[in-house]
């Protein structure tokens, strides 16, 4: 079913050694998504370069997913491992330009940085790198750390609330739909009510059934009519047939007969509108 909701794009960035965290940080989303989009509103939409970027030509790569990517986007994670990652001609990585770039935009970046076991053969030039841009990134703000890919997503997780509660982002209300100046609700009543006694002294009872028909609009109802309508009707009204008004607010009651092996009981509500004569079936049993 379809609902309105308020769509955000969040950007997965970092270098190419930590392919499982990426994958983390999208199933992360997808499931923030699943347990949260229908009821608050709000879907998350991840985008990362290797599936989201759009090839072109006419730029260096990295300004093209610059300009796909971190200026399309309303939220950037990133994380590292144990790279940095290769130059640009205008930062030290394309990681890097990704998170100046989103700061410089005013958005939302969390920055993670993981503490799990290093490959033996890990670039020693590149985790110094990456220990000098970490050493950089604390006079900016919070970093972050984890340790595997499950706290990943707890941390992932706790920066979309974050994010969501800051910014406020909610679904779009749709526009209110006017309730019609006539409008009908029909509740069924029962009553048991002593009719005597038997040849015993024993009372008798029978249950007496009626229909609450109550005109919950703002303008008068004309020209009413009720009708048990339905294929083998087991419901017979006990009023006359005349046409009456209803006024709005008040509540006219409609008596009912019940007769054994009938179908459903659907009482049908006419009246005369504006653009001629309306009606409205209520099943009551």
């Amino acid at each position: 079913m379809s609902y309105p909701a308020t769509v955000l794009t969040v950007m997965i960035a970092s270098p190419s050694d930590i392919p499982e965290d990426r994958n983390a940080v999208e199933h992360a989303i997808y499931s923030w998504n699943d347990a949260n989009a229908h009821q608050r509103g709000v879907v998350l939409q991840p985008w990362r370069w290797e599936t989201s970027a759009v090839p072109l030509m006419g730029d260096l790569p990295q300004r093209l997913i610059n300009a796909q990517g971190v200026d399309r986007s309303d939220i950037v994670i990133s994380m590292f491992g144990g790279r940095l990652g290769s130059a640009t001609p205008d930062a030290i990585s394309g990681t890097a330009e990704e998170i100046d770039r989103a700061l410089a935009a005013g958005k939302p970046v969390h920055l993670y940085f993981s503490t799990a076991p290093l490959p033996s053969d890990v670039n020693t030039e590149q985790l110094d790198a990456l220990r000098a841009f970490r050493l950089d990134m604390q006079s900016k703000g919070l970093l972050g750390e984890y340790s595997n890919t499950s706290q990943l997503e707890h941390e992932v997780w706790k920066a979309i609330e974050h994010d969501i509660a800051h910014v406020g982002a909610s679904a779009p209300i749709p526009p209110a739909r006017a309730e019609p100046p006539v409008r009908f609700q029909v509740q069924p009543q029962r009553e048991r009510e002593m009719t005597g006694v038997d040849s015993k002294g024993k009372p008798k009872y029978t249950t007496r059934r009626w229909l609450d028909v109550t005109n919950a609009g703002t303008e008068d109802a004309l020209d009413v009519t009720f009708e048990s309508v339905g294929d083998r009707s087991p419901m017979h009204l006990g009023s006359s047939g005349e046409p009456t008004t209803v006024h709005a607010g008040q509540t006219r009651t409609v008596n009912v007969l019940y007769v054994m092996g009938g179908g459903e009981g659907i009482l049908r509500v006419t009246w005369r509108g504006d653009g001629g004569f309306e009606s409205k079936d209520f099943h009551v049993g």
